[in-house]
């Protein structure tokens, strides 16, 4: 090719793309870009985020520093502060939730480090209700304000629904909320005493309704009536974990969409980095996972209190 004219190499089995003309390295930039671990693609999302955007729902994994028990669950690797920069940078988020990842079982250590060394940042703790006063104190002066129950899959679940309650109750006079991983029929099952805990309520990834029921599902049902009542949160997250077409995700969109036309001041966005559940040998592309906003939340009014507003209101961030 002749001077100035560009070529662009998409070699999509490592999530990199070279920009080269003739005779130049590819720009600064772009180098940065195509370095992000546990990520497909290289480029930043067409969606431009708004100053103070949070991502609200990721994870930590420092084997090096704070080694991890023996789990059936392989933890990713190029997972820690440093890679989550990379992508903070890519995507342009600057307020981050923390949450602590099964690996870890009741261990918060990495993710009460990662809180402090990327400063505006909170996080989502695990816990048995063996905790004692003490150390809610400690987590909360480090930045937690909710814990999780990951329930999907028993066989890697560290906590179980039994604690939810008695949990719920030792966290609510400090503010916190009830983080809830767990698929729709699991929901059902529960109503009851989900009606019932003293404490906000958070459900992860679109809240995972059985497909291809989604939102027809008694599940979305019991979410939307949490919310109605005032009780109730739901991450924006987990695209794929709501898909069996693949991107752009058609069948998440159609679940996400419905929250967001009824209640856009009741949710957040998570990029689910490093996506330890992601299916499949490749990572999404986190551009594309930003740039879903878009669809989901076509007015940027509903897009800046999904991501800098509500993250204020839930979390505790700065005004």
């Amino acid at each position: 090719m002749g001077n100035g004219i560009i070529r662009r190499n998409f070699l999509k089995g490592a999530g990199f793309v070279a920009l080269s003309a003739a005779g130049a390295a590819p720009p600064r930039e772009a180098r940065a870009q195509s370095a992000v671990p546990n990520s497909s693609g290289s480029e930043a999302p067409k969606l431009k985020a708004p100053a103070n955007a949070a991502d609200c729902h990721m994870h930590i994994y420092d084997e090096a520093r704070f080694p991890m028990p023996p789990s059936p669950r392989v933890a990713p690797t190029n997972a820690a502060v440093p890679q989550y920069r990379l992508l903070q940078k890519r995507i342009g988020t600057a307020r981050v939730v923390i949450v602590t990842p099964r690996n870890y079982a009741t261990d918060n250590r990495a993710t009460l480090d990662a809180i402090a060394q990327l400063g505006n940042a909170r996080g989502v703790a695990v816990l048995h209700p063996t905790v004692t006063d003490a150390e809610l104190k400690r987590l909360h002066d480090g930045g937690v304000r909710g814990i999780r129950f990951s329930l999907g899959d028993p066989a890697t679940a560290v906590v179980t629904p039994d604690m939810v309650e008695p949990l719920s109750k030792r966290v609510a006079g400090l503010g916190w909320h009830v983080q809830l991983n767990m698929g729709g029929e699991q929901i059902v099952q529960m109503a009851d005493m989900l009606r019932r805990l003293p404490s906000p309520l958070v459900f992860d990834h679109l809240g995972i309704p059985p497909l291809p029921a989604g939102v027809q599902h008694p599940s979305h049902a019991i979410i939307r009536e949490l919310i109605d009542r005032g009780r109730c949160w739901v991450k924006l997250s987990g695209a794929y974990l709501n898909s069996k077409s693949g991107p752009p995700y058609p069948e998440a969109t159609m679940i996400a969409q419905d929250f967001v036309k009824a209640a856009p001041q009741r949710l957040v966005w998570g990029s689910d980095w490093p996506h330890p559940t992601s299916p499949g040998p490749n990572k999404p592309d986190d551009a594309l996972l930003f740039d879903l906003l878009a669809i989901w939340a076509p007015d940027e009014s509903s897009r800046n209190r999904i991501l800098v507003e509500n993250p204020q209101t839930l979390y505790g961030f700065a005004a």
